[in-house]
């Protein structure tokens, strides 16, 4: 591993680690039994709720720092078997602090709004009333305890178990990569994705193909986790009183559906942008029409070179410290000062990237996968956005530190724009390179608008049919296709589909979230939205910035933005005008490209 770890434990199954998670057992047993022997909510019971409250919110402080140092663990080497029974273990003990939340659902179930509102203003719980408040919400639809305890015990060896094992199997899943001249080698899958984002055509087509190849070999035991984790999810729905699969989304998103809907349909009324930033993408590739492996891939431009990691470093600090000074600073300090980033390619790690961060040492960890490529690069300011949200934070209490998808998603694409504008700015890039940043910027777009609804899209349709029973193979890969030709309309080529997108993306396998897809693209045009007010207002933007990442937890995603920097999307105006604002990149592109193009037959 390329990161330091050991300012969570000094070594891993070390005395330290060891003893700490031993207190965590205990203290959550004890609590347990504690939080079980009061009656619900009231005047007399009152303070024993306050204590069990702020007990529980240590514990969740002491969770998250374990889960954090799991997980990093768990990624990086995912053949570890030390790593996954201690990543299955975490599972566990999770599930039996969950059973305190049991508890505090039935206290507050039926608690009059007096009795509520006297524990809310305690001083001692002063700034944790959105958790409470959503925790009463929760409470009104729960199954009783006896239930919910069970579907918790159940939830590890099911639910969950079902996530483990598709992690398990992603990650030790290699594909062979057969190249134009016959060439062939094998990869693990965790290097797939920077293999379809190459510039080259032909190494997009063979890592596609030789993805799905692999995916087909373990296409059923996909099949069975995904139809398994969404059984689950519509038999405790229906269990719990829950109208629609998308109450449980918009819960956890903490946002309105007329906010989901004003979204997308500014979205689907503006379907022909992202479409014509792919027209041009195949007309710079001589084709009339793209398949699903070309959406991610860039512009076949000039003096494309290999990005070292000291590169990469030296690119998001320099545009970082350019426009946004203290963004620049914990960059330079905590991200690479401390080394906070696993970025090395090697079997074993699991695909995809994240951020992690512990409430107790106040730190962050990035996971990634760094193949010298541009788009890497933006990835490395992707979770740099969201360290830099886990920092602004740090002295925000851990019940108000809990902000959903929506707005997480915000900060990591702020972060990205800060990149490429600050490249875009930079008065000694050449055109080429402004062409590539503008071809980032515009291909961002057309992922976001076009590849994310159809994951969303494809997974509504997906839980619908899933009401009714299991979904085979052959019925995952057409509804998939037939999603992607929908939503991508006659820019698609025939043919071009991608079959076993339901299989290959990891997202739809994620158990702690439902529907996890929809907030990425809520998250940037959100973002856009954002920066397009700090270009206009300049540094007087970024205090209200700031107090938005702060009370991201604090509040519903619609009252947060109104607050902090006066917008309001539940209208599809603020939606609408966050989709136009690609249409001045796009036409930058459009203008550079007579200029710089070349192209690979």
């Amino acid at each position: 591993m390329t990161w330091d770890l050991t300012s969570y434990f000094a070594e891993f199954h070390g005395p330290e680690m060891l003893q700490f998670k031993e207190a965590i057992r205990a203290d959550v047993a004890t609590l347990q039994k504690t939080a079980a022997s009061l009656p619900p909510l009231h005047a007399k019971s009152a303070s024993a709720w306050e204590d069990i409250l702020l007990r529980h919110e240590d514990l969740s402080r002491r969770m998250s720092h374990l889960g954090s140092y799991i997980s990093c663990l768990a990624s990086s080497d995912a053949r570890n078997e030390a790593y996954l029974k201690e990543e299955a273990e975490l599972t566990r003990t999770r599930a039996e602090l969950a059973k305190v939340r049991i508890e505090l659902l039935r206290a507050f179930k039926h608690s009059s709004d007096g009795e509520f509102a006297a524990l809310c203003a305690k001083p001692t719980l002063a700034g944790a009333e959105n958790y409470l408040n959503r925790l009463r919400e929760e409470a009104r639809r729960a199954m009783s305890t006896e239930k919910e305890i069970l579907a918790t015990d159940l939830g590890v060896d099911g639910l969950q178990s079902w996530g483990r094992l598709y992690d398990t199997v992603s990650a030790k899943l290699d594909f062979e990569m057969v190249y134009a001249d016959g060439r062939r080698e094998r990869l693990p899958m965790s290097q797939r994705r920077s293999s379809m984002d190459d510039p080259d055509r032909r190494v997009r087509k063979a890592a596609f193909d030789g993805g799905n190849g692999a995916w087909q070999t373990v296409e059923d035991t996909a099949a069975a986790a995904l139809n398994a984790i969404a059984g689950t999810r519509l038999t405790l729905n229906r269990h719990r009183g829950v109208d629609h699969f998308l109450d449980i989304a918009l819960f956890q998103a903490a946002i309105s559906r007329k906010t989901l809907d004003a979204m997308f349909e500014a979205l689907f009324n503006h379907l022909e942008m992202p479409r014509r930033i792919l027209k041009l993408k195949a007309q710079s590739m001589g084709r009339d029409r793209v398949a699903w492996f070309d959406l991610g891939a860039p512009l076949d431009l000039p003096d494309q070179e290999k990005l070292s990691w000291e590169k990469a470093q030296a690119m998001v600090g320099a545009s970082f410290k350019h426009a946004y000074p203290a963004l620049g600073r914990f960059f330079a300090d905590q991200v690479i000062g401390k080394n906070w980033v696993d970025w090395e390619p090697r079997a074993g790690k699991r695909p995809g990237g994240f951020c992690t961060s512990s409430m107790l040492n106040k730190e962050s960890r990035i996971f990634m996968t760094y193949n010298e490529a541009l788009g890497d690069v933006l990835t490395l300011a992707h979770e740099s956005g969201h360290a830099y949200h886990g920092a602004m934070m740090h002295e925000v209490r851990p019940y108000a530190r809990g902000y959903p998808m929506t707005l997480a998603e915000t900060a990591s694409t702020f972060g990205e724009n800060v990149l490429m504008n600050g490249i875009i700015d930079d008065p000694t890039v050449s055109d080429s390179e402004k062409a590539r940043i503008l071809d980032i910027e515009v291909g961002h777009g057309a992922v976001y608008l076009l590849d994310i609804p159809v994951r969303y899209e494809f997974e509504k349709a997906f839980y619908e049919e899933r009401a009714k029973g299991p979904l085979s193979v052959s019925r995952l890969k057409q509804l998939m296709v037939q999603t992607q030709r929908r939503i991508l309309g006659d820019v698609l080529e025939a043919g071009g589909e991608d079959p076993y997108f339901w299989a290959s993306k990891l997202h739809f396998y994620i158990t702690g979230i439902t529907f996890y897809n929809f907030s990425y693209t809520f998250g940037y045009l959100l973002s856009r939205g954002l920066y397009a007010m700090f270009k206009k207002e300049g540094d007087s933007f970024l205090p209200k910035y700031e107090a938005f990442l702060r009370r991201a937890g604090s509040d519903t995603a619609e009252n947060v933005v109104k607050q902090t920097v006066g917008r309001d999307i539940e209208k599809a105006e603020f939606w609408s005008t966050a989709i136009q604002s690609l249409e001045e990149p796009l036409r930058q592109l459009q203008a550079l490209l007579p200029k710089v193009m070349t192209r690979n037959s």
